[in-house]
């Protein structure tokens, strides 16, 4: 009858040649260990399938070597991206990310923080569902790690922050616009509520009325693709096609570009585009799009470095990191008046123009 008792950390000791204490710091990440030493280890642990026992690491430490990571939505390719790089700092600093969802509900938010503390995380990072620092966070600001991101007003929280220049963004972009010559803008909106869209809007604005312009018109779609084309779409019946479009996040991106495309509404012929979060797909298409692209990658870094100070006993003020997006100038935006053979030319859609967010 073949034996299924797990294999113990002293088995893994005697049968790598090395202390209990080595192959315990290779596990948990506390100290670091020669590089031979761990391929025993690793070895040793894989023929005897070792598994760390979590749990009794908690019981033990009184803390798991774990980092809770909140966002509002797993649907939304900006959150994904981001745990998909958070994922890869914790690891390499021994720590595990157990990732929760609060699909946009306060009341989901509030349920999902409570499992995720009940792991007594290291440390948490959190992208709320609304502007404010959930009640369940705000309670355990004085003795949990903790770094917001995203969906915060960093003047009014109590833990650091990590958000990029929302205003720059939606300045920039309808910027752009009004310098090719459009004045006739609609902003594809999440939601109207959120503090960075708001801050986009106001962006956006500013740089029309400096510019003598009209306002723009802002729609609010929902943060669902699907459910937002149908908005956008039912406010495109109703109304005249816009010079432009400007979409403040991937998922308006998508919704816009799905209403249009029902309707056969081209771009950049009948209507130029911005679209927001730049990704891969977005100049892997016929008409590459011009795109704000957030800096997901220095988002995620500077997050996990200040959680990581924080869980190394760092208890200075919090620090508000506000970082810079930047904008890709392609096809999708024409210049009002150009025409190729009686047609809206496309442009270069091979060219890719990276503007910085401080540029004028």
């Amino acid at each position: 009858m073949t034996d299924h008792k797990r294999a113990t950390l002293k088995e893994v000791a005697t049968r790598a040649g090395v202390s209990i204490a080595t192959v315990s710091n290779v596990f948990s990440g506390r100290k670091p260990v020669n590089v031979d030493l761990r391929a025993k280890v690793e070895q040793a642990a894989k023929e005897l399938s070792y598994q760390v026992d979590r749990a009794a690491s908690q019981l033990r430490s009184g803390r798991a070597q774990v980092v809770g990571v909140l966002v509002p939505d797993l649907d939304d390719t900006f959150f994904t991206s981001l745990i998909s790089r958070l994922e890869v700092m914790a690891q390499k600093d021994g720590y595990d990310v157990i990732v929760a969802s609060s699909r946009d509900d306060m009341e989901i938010e509030e349920s999902r923080l409570q499992t995720l503390l009940g792991w007594r995380p290291s440390g948490v990072i959190a992208v709320p569902c609304s502007n404010q620092v959930p009640a369940i966070l705000s309670r355990e600001a004085r003795r949990l790690p903790m770094v917001l991101v995203d969906r915060v007003i960093a003047a009014s929280a109590v833990v650091d922050t990590v958000t990029i220049d929302n205003f720059e963004a939606g300045r920039i972009a309808v910027a752009h616009l009004l310098d090719m010559g459009h004045t006739d803008i609609v902003l594809a909106a999440s939601h109207l509520d959120i503090a960075p869209i708001r801050e986009r809007i106001r962006g956006a604005t500013t740089a029309a009325r400096g510019r003598h312009a009209c306002d723009p018109i802002a729609v609010e779609v929902g943060s669902n693709a699907d459910r937002g084309a149908e908005l956008f779409g039912d406010w495109i019946e109703g109304n005249t096609v816009p010079s432009a479009i400007l979409a403040l996040t991937n998922v308006t991106t998508l919704a816009v570009l799905t209403a249009l495309a029902r309707r056969g509404i081209d771009i950049p012929e009948h209507v130029s585009l911005i679209a927001f979060d730049d990704y891969p797909w977005m100049s892997a298409r016929k008409t590459p799009l011009t795109a704000i692209r957030q800096p997901v990658n220095e988002i995620a870094s500077a997050a996990w470095e200040q959680l990581k100070m924080r869980m190394e006993g760092d208890v200075s003020p919090p620090t508000p990191i506000v970082l810079h997006a930047s904008r890709h100038d392609r096809a999708s935006v024409r210049r009002v008046g150009s025409t190729v053979s009686g047609v809206p030319a496309r442009g270069n859609a091979e060219s890719t123009t990276d503007t910085p967010m401080n540029m004028p």
